[in-house]
């Protein structure tokens, strides 16, 4: 990530948390350390949790999980190969739980049809699926720097956010993300100033904050009981200026939004992430109101 017109250490901490996403956010990379949250195995024990990746997705998803040190690779011998999570793989277990909760709050359900009526219903989707589903909201370049701003600030013109998330940059190239943010729900118009708009982050931007503060301490390696304590995604949101906006893909799930963050996960308990057997696949039917993002 380039340097921003962030201080030093915001700057570092913001690309700290950006880089630790995008080591979570490749497709199945979420699923495998789920799976390898229940103990060690061998990859023929991994494979049948997994039923629907090949084996030509399996393996390069385990390697590059070594490689990023959440995965631990014990070679025995040609025949006897075991992976389990590392320290820095398990200790990113109740951030993932984290996610899920945001995800499960804020994105919508799954329209699945139902086999006995030929009708669309609304089935949950696995917490793997929330997760990768929030992720593939923060990680698009620009995306968690523009919603990190937001959230010190409180309100902002496109120009300001410009030239603080793009410094010696091109200005205009903070606008193709900025609308992708609001069209996925995580910042709102928040009126003008000067003829020009202003933006804040949303009721579901703002409810990131638990998520963005136990990515951050794990980022840097801090107990997650110190996450509270961070400088701009503490516990009290920034202002406010303009009601909450819509849900991620415009669809609520009930008549309003919720008004607070979604409540801190429970104690992590190995694989408790799996709040139901593992699907034979997942769900891949549209979501309600859009797709997810």
């Amino acid at each position: 990530m380039a340097t921003t017109g962030l201080s030093p250490a915001a700057d570092a901490d913001l690309a700290r948390t950006a880089e630790s996403l995008n080591m979570l956010a490749p497709r199945w990379s979420v699923w495998v350390l789920m799976t390898l949250s229940a103990g060690t195995m061998r990859y023929a024990e991994i494979k049948p949790r997994l039923p629907w990746l090949l084996d030509g997705q399996l393996s390069p998803r385990l390697g590059t999980l070594t490689e990023a040190g959440l995965v631990r690779r014990t070679e025995y011998n040609r025949r006897h190969v075991t992976y389990g999570l590392t320290d820095r793989g398990t200790q990113a277990l109740p951030v993932l739980k984290t996610i899920a909760a945001w995800g499960d709050t804020y994105l919508d359900d799954y329209l699945v049809r139902n086999k006995a009526t030929g009708k669309l219903e609304p089935a949950k989707p696995a917490p793997a699926q929330n997760i990768e589903g929030a992720l593939a909201l923060l990680t698009p370049r620009n995306a968690l720097t523009i919603l990190w701003i937001l959230r010190e600030r409180g309100t902002s013109s496109a120009q300001s956010l410009a030239r603080v998330a793009l410094p010696g940059a091109n200005g205009a190239d903070v606008y193709p993300r900025l609308r992708q943010l609001v069209d996925d729900g995580l910042v709102d118009r928040a009126g003008t100033a000067e003829d020009m708009p202003l933006y804040q982050l949303s009721a579901s931007g703002q409810a990131l904050a638990p998520v963005l503060r136990s990515v951050s301490a794990w980022a840097a390696g801090r107990p997650s009981a110190e996450a509270d304590d961070h400088p701009v995604w503490g516990p009290d949101p920034a202002p406010s200026l303009s009601a909450p906006g819509t849900w991620l893909t415009h669809q609520p799930r009930t008549s309003a939004p919720p008004p607070a963050a979604p409540p801190a996960p429970a104690a992590w308990k190995g694989s408790d992430l799996f709040s139901h057997p593992i699907p034979s696949r997942p769900l891949t039917a549209t979501p309600a109101g859009g797709q997810r993002r």
